[in-house]
């Protein structure tokens, strides 16, 4: 009876003192909400050197980022392994030319899945 009473004991303190992590839940600013359940969008449509980029998703998923020149021409392309739901990522433009561009998100059969346009100053 002793050694039930002291592995109940036992019990509760190891299991009263995990360490529950709580993770924090990533705030997107107002201006990379999505309301959609499925798209992409730039802070600023107006970049130099980089941009913020919210792509929402319906699953977890690889999916390819690609920017395309005025002549629809890839000029760069990225696979990313996102989450579902909102993926804050930064799009690094410094390698570009001044010129109009679109960023396409494609799953993994190359459907296109939401577009969007930025101006590289």
């Amino acid at each position: 009876m002793k050694k039930l009473g002291l592995i109940l004991v036992m019990s509760a303190l190891f299991l009263g003192c995990r360490k529950v992590e709580v993770l924090p839940t990533p705030q997107v600013q107002k201006e990379l909400a999505i309301e959609n359940t499925v798209g992409i969008k730039v802070k600023s449509h107006f970049v130099t050197s980089e941009v913020a980029m919210n792509i929402k998703t319906e699953t977890n998923q690889v999916v390819t980022v690609k920017i395309l020149d005025i002549a629809n021409r890839v000029v760069s392309k990225e696979q990313l392994s996102v989450k579902a739901g909102d993926n804050i990522v930064n799009v690094y433009t410094s390698a570009l030319p001044r010129s109009a561009y679109r960023i396409g998100l494609f799953d993994t059969n190359d459907k296109m899945l939401a577009v969007t346009d930025f101006n590289k100053l």
